[in-house]
């Protein structure tokens, strides 16, 4: 199908406000909101229409935008260039379970750089309004971390929208303005710009850096070594050998294995493939 053919669709938002879409068929698909006009406090996405948003599957195209954030203006896909990305969203600046979660990434930050791995948050409101809360989080931050990944201003939830980081049910969940706030979202995007993991959380719900770490080793071990990690897995631990790798090809690759079961194949930590 021609790169140049695209189609547009609509779906509702908030109290009937239609958001236009222009999806591109053979590539990453870029929402442009035609309408940011919120008024009501009602959010009501109908079956028919939710059902024509983007599929955020995981192996699909992360769809691509455009941003301001507190490190400028942004074009998401050239941003997340050669390396893995983690894009994780926030319901509203200066809320308490969200300052805890920023400080933590920036506590993190270093090990996921290690990782070649970008951060990149995303909260409900403007650049200045992120630029005084970045204050805050640095002060309350464990052992002086300091935020030195952006985030995202999306205060019309344009971004929110795009990724499906709204909460369908919650109805209380809105700001001043009537617009539904964020969820806690995560997202893990490879360096082919597909998305390999997503995590949702509710608003209340604080989220744990060190699985969102946990969960890029296993993708990042799984993909360079060939590998499946079982329940409860950190690196340096025993690996699962793919059921579609014969007993044979595992002996020529991995050396020594265990199975458990014919479909249960336990080998050693692939170190010597990961540090190649």
């Amino acid at each position: 199908m021609a790169s140049a053919f695209a189609r547009s669709v609509r779906f509702a938002s908030l109290a009937g406000v239609r958001v236009g879409i222009n999806v591109a068929i053979a590539r990453a698909p870029v929402f442009q909101p035609v309408s940011s006009k919120f008024a009501a406090r009602t959010f009501s996405i109908s079956k028919t229409i939710f059902n024509e948003q983007p599929r955020l599957r995981l192996g699909a195209p992360a769809p691509n935008f455009q941003a301001e954030t507190t490190h400028g203006p942004i074009d998401f896909h050239e941003f997340i260039g050669d390396s893995w990305t983690i894009l994780f969203s926030h319901p509203a600046d200066f809320t308490p379970v969200c300052t805890t979660e920023l400080g933590a990434f920036a506590q993190l930050e270093e090990e996921f750089n290690k990782r070649n791995t970008k951060l990149i948050g995303l909260s409900a409101n403007g650049l200045d309004s992120h630029a005084k809360w970045i204050e805050d989080i640095e002060e309350v931050a464990t052992n002086g971390s300091k935020v030195g990944f952006p985030i995202i201003a999306d205060p019309e939830r344009k971004v929110a929208f795009l990724y499906d980081m709204v909460d369908h049910q919650d109805l209380t969940n809105i700001d001043t303005k009537g617009i539904a706030f964020t969820i806690r979202a995560v997202f893990i995007i490879d360096p082919n710009k597909k998305i390999r993991l997503t995590m949702l959380y509710p608003a209340s719900t604080g989220r744990n850096t060190a699985e969102v770490l946990r969960v890029l080793d296993s993708l990042q071990t799984g993909d360079k070594a060939g590998v499946t990690t079982p329940i409860n897995w950190v690196p340096g631990q025993d690996v699962i050998v793919p059921p579609s790798v014969s007993d044979e090809a595992a002996a020529a690759k991995f050396g020594e294995f265990v199975a458990v079961k014919p479909y249960l194949r336990y080998t050693k930590y692939p170190a010597d493939i990961l540090n190649k």
